[in-house]
């Protein structure tokens, strides 16, 4: 505690000596610290450890005069004032000091902050706009492979897409194909792009694949608007074995023409009618849609679809009781001629030995040849 605080005395005629001997041993401390004064702050004594009484003092010395030139320059510039006008010119070059000096080094980081040109933001924003061009070009070589391939209903990816493969997949063969036909596209796509942007890996693909998808779904519903609909739900497996649901909308346009869009395909985890209930309200909620304007649902005769207690068919109309149901009228001709086939000995006869015949021939090169040979020989 004495080192951050001081006794007084009691004794008045002591006080005069006292501060005296204090000052004195004050300045001797102040200018052994000076002499001693580190220009590294690492090696620098904190601040805290000085004494009280000569904290103000140091940080005073260090901000004027700076630690790495203690003898460079004095307080005239910058406490004391200048008078000594006779000999301004040499306290001037004491003051500037030689090229590495405070004063020096402050005119120099004057000069670069009133040059704009220089400063680093300047210098990053230039090649952070190169980047991003380039990037862009990139980006819509992409894009513009995969609206082709989305449009023609290809697939992207081959079994071998090395730079060896003589078939890299229809993505970056078009990719390839358009680089080859452009040059600025070629300077920005495959070998030329930086290694983390090249836009063909297979997720990104996806991403490109779902980005598209969104897109047009938001086209869709543009052209939907706040208009009366109906909606077209089927279930399937997949090649994959996973059961998918199949939706579409049905509503009638500004022209009086009827409008059919499919807007995709969700992954379900069962047939339930509890579970395509739910794949149909996160559909609605996440292109906002509403149940209010749906007037119309159509499935096939499934009991899990139309059945009248617990089917999907039933729990919509008990949100939304002007849904009315229809069944849907490819599955009813399906079911039509399936009854019709099998109560005609004909035509069930007729189905029968066609199907034969086509796995008959289907199986064998020979046969399929012979039969073609044979067709056109009676035409």
């Amino acid at each position: 505690m004495e080192r951050f605080f001081k006794r007084k005395s009691s004794l008045g005629s002591s006080d005069s000596v006292g501060s005296s001997r204090t000052s004195s041993s004050r300045q001797s401390e102040l200018d052994e610290v000076l002499v001693n004064l580190q220009a590294d702050p690492g090696l620098r004594i904190r601040m805290i450890e000085y004494d009280t009484n000569i904290t103000d003092e140091v940080r005073r010395a260090y901000l004027q005069k700076g630690p790495c030139q203690p003898k460079v320059g004095s307080e005239a510039f910058t406490r004391a004032g200048f008078k000594n006008w006779k000999k301004w010119r040499e306290r001037m070059k004491v003051h500037v000091g030689p090229v590495g000096s405070v004063h020096n080094k402050a005119r120099e980081a004057a000069t670069n902050l009133m040059n704009q040109n220089t400063h680093i933001e300047t210098a990053l924003s230039k090649h952070s706009e190169q980047a991003r061009m380039a990037y862009r070009r990139c980006l819509i070589a992409s894009i513009k492979c995969t609206k082709f391939l989305l449009r023609q209903g290809l697939s992207f990816r081959e079994n071998d897409e090395s730079a060896t493969s003589s078939n890299r997949g229809n993505y970056l063969e078009l990719l390839q194909f358009l680089a080859d036909n452009d040059e600025k596209v070629k300077e920005v796509v495959l070998q030329n792009a930086p290694g983390n942007l090249k836009l063909v890996a297979p997720k990104i693909q996806k991403d490109i694949v779902n980005a598209c998808a969104g897109e047009t779904l938001d086209v869709i519903m543009s052209g939907l608007k706040d208009r009366f609909f109906s909606i077209l739900v089927d279930e399937a497996r997949d090649i994959s074995v996973k059961e998918q649901m199949a939706m579409m909308l049905r509503y009638v346009d500004d022209k009086g023409h009827v409008i059919e869009r499919f807007v995709g395909v969700q992954h379900v985890t069962d047939t339930t009618s509890s579970s395509l209930k739910d794949a149909i309200d996160i559909f609605f909620s996440s292109n906002g849609l509403s149940f209010s304007k749906l007037r119309g649902q159509g499935y096939d005769g499934a009991s899990n679809m139309r059945g009248e207690l617990n089917g999907l068919k039933t729990k919509i109309l008990r949100e939304q009781p002007c849904a009315y149901y229809v069944h849907c009228f490819a599955h009813q001709l399906q079911l039509a001629l399936v009854a019709v086939a099998k109560n005609n000995i004909d035509i069930a006869s007729f189905f029968t030995t066609t199907n034969s015949v086509v796995n008959h021939v289907g199986a064998s090169c020979k046969r399929r040849m012979h039969l073609e040979h044979n067709s056109k020989k009676n035409l």
